[in-house]
């Protein structure tokens, strides 16, 4: 059968990730977006384990399938055309830290194993390492070789397969901590690496250019930090829905079987240029090289890109093409496109999500609107605008405004050009649209959760702190006491009191009066850092104003204390 598949999402034990990215969350919108095979993410972590034990029973060939009263419960959100079957596989993100000759490297894996009682095996192993209950994507001080091996002894139908390879901080060939081929990262067991994520700033041409990467199916996926981000890139193939079929495809690169790719437009991607988004410097590699890697405004080096990257191992010119390149397909997300469109700032805005919801509703999932339904269909649901749009966009026509240091692109459709800064930046608030108040519907009823808690992981409900019970899509944060396994207890413990009370109080807005040398900023900076830490917002959500350069440095550098350099 032909589907998607999306293999590498987090779940909300990792950190920077939606609390919504529970099991039934997950699958609501994986069949939005028309996936039919989704990784559950974050398989290290014991607590995810047993939330996943309480929502999925085993399906055929080693997949897993929603207990029937949680597929009721999500098809009751949906419209009877998104009403389908879905299955998920074991896998998720394992981060690595270690030296490996004169360099410490930082590489980011996804790992699969087929059963329950692997993932359980796994576990054990990785303990001995390290801790892997505080954060749903560990970060272990172990080779990558040696956790390669540890897959294989696991279970030999194991699989590993390095993410987003370019990713400049994370990476196998990442700019700031990777290696310049995979045999110098896996050594002898190099030959059971069959595929490589190419992430989402980069698309296969750019990999194409760099010939070592031939023998490798190139893969992609979301690696999603909330639901609605799943599928933003996918694989398409067409197999049988089992898990050696699956990897057999993907091992085999067989076109018949693995058809390509989805992809994001790579220069939306948050580290396709170069630059330093501090002092708001963005360039192209040459500019880089002419520059000497460093930043005019405050001399420091910038960082390099993913482009650059390719460039510096490419052996192929711009525009090669490798012997058993694979189809693949670039798209704007739905709501992206949405936005453009109304003229709405936000792709979460309340008018983009009733007409995304609207036209799910007429046409069907995501991914058929976007790649496969005619236009004429669209034109008749949505307007021959919208239809012109997303013809543009599947045939390559579009403006681009490339990503760089941690600032992700923006790709336009509807535009006639692009001017050197964004004309219209996301708000810092949704403003609700005129009129919008009068068209809001009731929210639909909320999805169960059946977890009783982390296992292994006292204070928790719902396997998140401050949990309590069932929760609607959308029902706000409570403030809760901080335990000792609270995953922002070390920013709390920098705080007075008073100081910790702003930071806890998130069930409304605050107006903090403090005189000079209260700590203010240190507040503010907690604040930001713990709604990450405990996963209630995405950084790029996040916008802090401040009144001199000397406290946005200040507030920069406790940032990156808490949640570490260049934080995804």
């Amino acid at each position: 059968m032909r589907y998607y598949a999306d293999l590498h999402i987090h779940s909300h034990y990792s950190r920077a990730t939606s609390r919504d990215l529970d099991i039934p969350h997950i699958a609501l919108w994986a069949l939005k977006k028309g996936i039919t095979l989704v990784a559950t993410g974050d398989i290290a972590h014991p607590g995810w384990l047993a939330e996943l034990r309480e929502h999925l029973v085993p399906a055929e060939g080693d997949l897993l399938r929603l207990k029937p009263e949680v597929a009721q419960a999500v098809h009751a959100q949906l419209p009877p055309v998104l009403r389908g079957d879905m299955r998920f596989i074991l896998g998720g993100e394992i981060s690595t830290i270690y030296k490996k000759g004169d360099r410490t490297r930082k590489i980011h894996h996804v790992v699969f194993l087929p059963t329950f009682d692997a993932v359980e095996r796994f576990q054990a192993r990785l303990e001995r390492i390290g801790n892997i209950r505080s954060d749903g994507r560990p970060i272990l001080g172990l080779d990558s070789r040696d956790l390669l091996e540890i897959v294989l002894e696991t279970d030999p139908r194991g699989v590993l397969i390095p993410a987003h390879i370019w990713t400049p901080w994370f990476a196998l060939l990442g700019s700031k901590s990777g290696f310049d081929s995979v045999e110098e990262c896996f050594a002898d067991l190099s030959e059971h690496i069959f595929a490589l994520e190419t992430g989402l700033s980069s698309d296969p041409p750019m990999n194409w250019r760099v010939s070592a990467l031939d023998r490798y199916t190139l893969v992609s996926h979301s690696d999603a930090h909330s639901p609605r981000k799943l599928g933003r890139e996918a694989n398409r193939l067409d197999t049988d829905l089992t898990y050696d079929a699956l990897f057999d495809a993907i091992r085999s690169g067989d076109p018949a079987r693995f058809l390509g790719t989805v992809e994001f437009f790579p220069e939306e991607g948050k580290y396709h240029y170069d630059g330093h988004r501090k002092c708001g410097v963005r360039w192209k590699p040459a500019e880089t090289r002419a520059h000497n890697g460093l930043c005019p405004v405050c001399g420091k080096p910038v960082t390099v890109g993913v482009l650059h990257r390719v460039e510096e191992l490419a052996d192929r010119p711009e525009g090669a093409v490798k012997p058993n390149a694979l189809p693949y397909h670039s798209l704007i997300p739905l709501p992206e496109v949405l936005a453009e469109f109304l003229g709405v700032r936000s792709a979460t805005s309340k008018r983009v999500q009733r007409e995304y919801e609207r036209l799910l509703a007429a046409l069907g999932p995501e991914f058929a609107i976007l790649l496969d339904l005619p236009l004429e269909d669209i034109a008749r649901a949505a307007g021959p605008r919208l239809a012109e749009g997303i013809g543009r966009m599947r045939r390559g026509e579009v403006l681009v405004e490339p990503g760089y240091d941690g600032e992700f692109g923006v790709i336009r459709v509807f535009v006639e050009g692009v001017s050197e800064r964004l004309e219209n930046p996301l708000p810092l608030f949704d403003v609700p649209e005129p009129g919008a108040g009068a068209e809001a519907s009731e929210p639909p009823p909320s999805l169960p959760s059946l977890s009783k808690g982390g296992e292994g992981v006292p204070g928790r409900t719902e396997g998140r702190p401050g949990g309590s019970g069932e929760r609607s899509l959308s029902e706000p944060e409570e403030a809760y006491t901080p335990s000792p396994d609270d995953p922002g207890a070390d920013i709390l413990a920098a705080l007075n009191p008073e100081q910790r009370e702003a930071v806890l109080t998130l069930d409304r807005h605050l107006l903090i009066v403090a005189g000079p040398g209260t700590g203010k900023t240190r507040t503010l900076t907690a604040r930001l850092a713990y709604l990450v830490r405990t996963g209630r917002a995405e950084p790029e959500n996040l916008l802090a104003i401040t009144f001199t350069n000397r406290a946005a440095d200040e507030m920069r550098q406790r940032l990156a204390a808490w949640l570490g350099e260049g934080v995804e």
